[in-house]
């Protein structure tokens, strides 16, 4: 398989320019600074990715809000500085959110495609040509088919490579970036592709105890546990059992079965295989959150896959937490 260079460990700077807790210029410029980039860079990583929603580089009308793209060049400069590669993730477009239902209007209008191929053109006009950027089209692909996808997907890779021929262009899959969906991606051949996906399996584990999950909101679990308590909690909740039926343990063996179909589909495609987000939340036991860790980076090495976790800073997965800080330098090896 392809590899990504230059992008094999790595975190996101979720909760700064994207799902904001407030969409203002005090919290731009608080969240995150350079010196947080400086700390990243001294752990031994090499980029981070910046997730970015549409409504901090253009008003709801469309227009570019320079002072929205700033925070991408302050970025760009501090990674700079640091040797470090970064990922601009389009998180989330005018019509589509991956974590609201309600603003899932993007596949029925033309116009909101319009646009979100136009955010590419400038996105691509602006940074395209940098040598330690790459392009991620949108977060988590959630209820549309993947031919639907594959043409709008096509389309922005168009419009981005009129102004940059060799910039990686990162996609990934529907049902949120699932590793069950990437072989399903119909776009144009073009070398410097790169197929994504996300990690949060077993996901019982790594969400258990989410306040915004009313499913699971009093459910936890522990780490690897047995395969038949997560059998039997998944059919419980009749949800959240992708994997565990033909799984004859949980652990190491688990994560390998899932995600050996996403390196299959990046080899018969002949691109390199990102994972672009991955982590285990703040409710979860400490010492099963490093295993985890341990097994996924494993994982990862064995098949050569970049990737980066989820998340810096806050965002209930934020490693630098107090939560964390028991094992942080175990899951600081295993990043």
């Amino acid at each position: 398989m392809k590899s990504f260079d230059g992008y094999k460990r790595g975190i996101n700077l979720g909760g700064w320019l994207s799902q904001c807790a407030e969409y203002s210029e005090n919290h731009y410029n608080s969240f995150i600074t350079e010196n947080d980039i400086e700390k990243i860079a001294a752990w031994g990583l090499d980029h981070v990715r910046l997730p970015v929603d549409y409504k901090v580089i253009e008003d709801e009308d469309g227009i570019p809000s320079e002072s929205g793209f700033k925070h991408i060049d302050d970025c760009l400069e501090w990674c700079g500085k640091q040797g470090l590669n970064i990922i601009i993730d389009l998180h989330k477009t005018k019509g589509y959110s991956f974590d609201e239902a309600a603003e899932n209007s993007l596949f029925g209008s033309d116009e909101l495609q319009r646009r979100f191929v136009l955010i590419w053109k400038r996105l691509a006009e602006r940074y395209g040509s940098r040598k330690n950027v790459s392009l991620e089209l949108l977060n988590e692909i959630a209820a549309v088919d993947s031919g639907q996808w594959s043409k709008l997907a096509s389309e922005a890779i168009a419009e981005i490579r009129k102004y940059a021929s060799a910039v990686k262009i990162i996609v990934g899959g529907t049902q949120w970036n699932s590793v069950h969906t990437l072989a399903e991606l119909k776009i144009p051949a073009d070398e410097n592709i790169v197929y994504n996906f996300h990690f949060y399996e077993p996901f019982l584990f790594t969400h258990q105890l989410a306040s915004w999950l009313p499913i699971i909101a009093d459910k936890s679990i522990g780490y690897p546990a047995d395969i038949e308590e997560y059998r039997r909690l998944s059919e419980e909740i009749h949800c959240f059992g992708s994997g565990l039926k033909n799984a004859d343990k949980m652990g190491v063996d688990f994560m390998e079965k899932l995600i050996t179909e996403a390196v299959t589909a990046a080899e018969n495609a002949n691109v390199p295989l990102y994972c672009g987000e991955y982590g285990v939340i703040d409710r979860a036991d400490i010492e099963d959150t490093a295993e985890w860790y341990r097994d996924i980076n494993s994982v990862f090495e064995k098949h050569g896959i970049g990737r980066a976790a989820w998340t810096y800073k806050e965002m209930d997965f934020g490693i630098i937490g107090q939560h964390y800080s028991s094992a942080f330098e175990s899951i600081l090896k295993s990043l």
